[in-house]
C-alpha cells in the first residue's frame, strides 16, 4: 500500500487465500492504531465492528491494576481487528493504491543475477503454474519462517533467549472491561475483544510446560493453566460459549535478522519477532513498513541502497531493542511477581518511545500523505 502510493509498480503475492485467517493474538497498541489512521484505514477497522478498547487491566494475584486510555492525537482508543478483517482492509488498500495483489500464489525461488543480485522471484499460482516476476528489490513479509529470509540466508543479527508457548481461541458471551492481561508464577493469560462479539482467551507458560501438559492433557491444557493463573477468569470463561477448536503457537526464540541487502529487504516478522506476550507483532510490523517504505523512496531519490538499507535497519534496531530486551525477560517466565511489574513498565515506557519516535517522523519523510490517483 505504502510503496503503491509513492506511485511505485508492485506485485504481492500471498500463498494464502484473500481475508484468510492466520495465528495472531492481534492487539494494536497506541502506534499501531495511529499508523491505521494516519493512513486513513482505521474508520474502515471501526466500521467493521471493531469493538474500542478503552482501558487494560493487569490482573496479579493480589491485586488488580486499571488504566484507563485517554484519547491522544490520532489515537481514539486500542482496537484488536480480526485477521481475517484487518488482512482484507489491508489488502483492498493495496489494491486501491495501484498495487497487484495475487492471492493462492508462492514464491519457489529467489531469482539472482550473475553477480548474487535478487532480481526477483519464481513463483507459481494455485494452479500450479510457474511465473517469473523482476524487481529493483524483493521484500519479504512472510513470517518468521520467511522463504525470503532463507533463500538469501539473512544472519541473526541479535536473538533472544527463549520463548514461550500459547494456546488460544475465541469464546462468545465472554464481556471484558477491555484489554485483561492475567499473571501468576510462570503462567499468563488474556482476554482480547476483537469481531463479531467474540473475546480471544490466550494462556502462555515455557514451551517446555506447554508441551507437557498437551502431552498428559491435550484438550485440557488451557483450562489447567487458566485456572493457575486466575480462578476467576476460569470461572467467567468457563460460563462463556467455547469455541469449536483451540489454536496454539508452539513457541519461539525472538530475533533481529540482517533487514536487507543487494536487491531484497525483509519486514514484519520475517526481519524482527519478539515473544508474542509482548502483545506488539503487528505494531511493530507496521513500524517496519513505513520505516522501509520510507527507505525505498530514498533510493529512488537518489540514496544508495545500500546507504538506504542500513539506515532502515539501525533505525529498526534503534525502535526495537528496548522492548526487545523486556519481551525476551518477560517471555522467558523467569520472573517473580516482584520482578514482573518493574518489567511491564519498561515495556510501556519503551511502547510510549516507539510511539513518539514514529510521531516525530518529519513530515517530508513519511509515506502516507504520497497518494497516486
Amino acid at each position: 500500500m505504502l510503496l503503491g502510493r509513492q506511485g511505485l509498480r508492485v506485485l504481492v503475492v500471498d500463498r494464502a487465500r484473500y481475508g484468510s485467517d492466520t495465528v495472531s493474538t492481534h492487539a494494536l497498541m497506541r502506534g499501531g492504531v495511529l499508523q491505521l489512521q494516519r493512513w486513513g484505514l482505521l474508520d474502515r477497522v471501526v466500521s467493521a465492528g471493531t469493538p474500542a478498547v478503552t482501558s487494560v487491566l493487569f490482573h496479579y494475584p493480589d491485586e488488580t491494576v486499571r488504566i484507563s486510555l485517554k484519547p491522544t492525537a490520532g489515537v481514539p482508543a486500542l482496537y484488536a481487528p480480526r485477521r481475517t478483517v484487518l488482512d482484507r482492509i489491508l489488502a483492498d488498500a493495496a489494491i486501491e493504491a495501484g498495487a497487484e495483489v495475487r492471492f493462492q500464489t508462492t514464491m519457489t525461488e529467489v531469482l539472482r543475477n550473475s553477480s548474487g543480485r535478487v532480481i526477483g522471484i519464481a513463483a507459481r499460482d494455485s494452479a500450479g503454474r510457474r511465473f517469473d516476476a523482476h524487481a529493483p528489490i524483493t521484500i519479504g513479509a512472510d513470517g518468521i519462517r520467511s522463504s525470503v529470509a532463507q533463500a538469501v540466508a539473512a544472519p541473526v543479527v541479535r536473538a533472544a533467549a527463549r520463548g514461550g508457548a500459547f494456546r488460544y481461541g475465541y469464546w462468545g458471551d465472554l464481556p471484558t472491561e477491555g484489554y485483561e492481561w492475567f499473571y501468576a508464577p510462570g503462567t499468563s493469560a488474556g482476554l482480547i475483544p476483537t469481531n463479531d462479539g467474540q473475546t480471544l482467551l490466550f494462556v502462555g507458560t515455557t514451551a517446555e510446560r506447554m508441551h507437557a501438559l498437551r502431552a498428559t492433557r491435550s484438550g485440557e491444557a488451557l483450562d489447567a493453566l487458566l485456572q493457575t493463573v486466575s480462578l476467576e477468569a476460569w470461572r467467567r470463561v468457563s460460563a462463556a460459549r467455547p469455541p469449536s477448536s483451540l489454536r496454539g503457537f508452539a513457541g519461539a526464540s525472538g530475533y533481529l535478522r540482517q533487514a536487507g541487502g543487494p536487491g531484497w529487504a525483509l519486514v514484519g516478522d520475517a526481519g524482527a519477532f519478539e515473544d508474542p506476550l509482548s502483545t506488539h507483532g503487528i505494531t511493530d510490523a507496521f513500524r517496519d513498513a513505513e520505516l522501509l517504505a520510507t527507505a525505498i523512496r530514498s533510493i529512488n531519490d537518489g540514496v544508495g541502497e545500500a546507504d538506504a538499507l542500513t539506515g532502515y535497519q539501525d533505525r529498526r534496531d534503534q525502535l526495537a531493542g528496548r522492548l526487545f530486551t523486556v519481551a525476551d525477560t518477560i517471555g522467558s517466565y523467569s520472573w517473580t511477581m516482584a520482578t514482573l511489574r518493574p518489567l511491564l513498565l519498561e515495556a510501556s515506557a519503551a511502547m510510549t518511545e516507539q510511539v513518539e519516535a514514529m510521531q516525530e517522523l518529519d513530515e517530508d519523510d513519511r509515506v502516507d500523505a504520497v497518494h497516486t490517483a
